[in-house]
């Protein structure tokens, strides 16, 4: 019988993740889902509530009982204003990041280029 952990574990190869990656991503000790599949083990609510909150778009339904899609429809998946206001938070801190990081990347380019040309006329001086 295919149990909730299975079908865990076949949402994670979905997503591309190593077991790490994804017990990581859900607060959870490292090698919390391998230990639960050897085990054969059952996922707790709350840990099944932290998954559905950190991957909206997995299908609770098909989570515990295998019925349906493992996936929800497009239009099922909450949009960025119904998330939770600390995923929301994280949600722009993550964006905040990566636009300062590529702000940075332009900037040292930039620096970069006009560093040349000022090298370039030293050298036809």
């Amino acid at each position: 019988m295919i149990k909730t952990i299975d079908r865990l574990m076949q949402f994670i190869r979905y997503a591309g993740l190593s077991a790490r990656k994804f017990d990581l991503s859900i607060g959870a000790g490292n090698g919390y889902t391998l230990r639960m599949q050897k085990n054969h083990a059952s996922i707790g609510s709350d840990v099944i509530e932290t998954i559905l909150r950190t991957y909206p778009q997995l299908n609770v339904v098909w989570l515990i009982t295998g019925e349906g899609e493992m996936l929800k429809k497009k239009e099922d998946i909450p949009g960025f204003d119904q998330l939770p206001k600390e995923k929301q938070n994280e949600i722009e801190h993550i964006i905040e990041q990566k636009v300062r990081a590529r702000h940075e990347e332009q900037l040292q380019q930039l620096l970069r280029e006009v560093t040349a040309e000022i090298e370039k006329k030293k050298e036809n001086k």
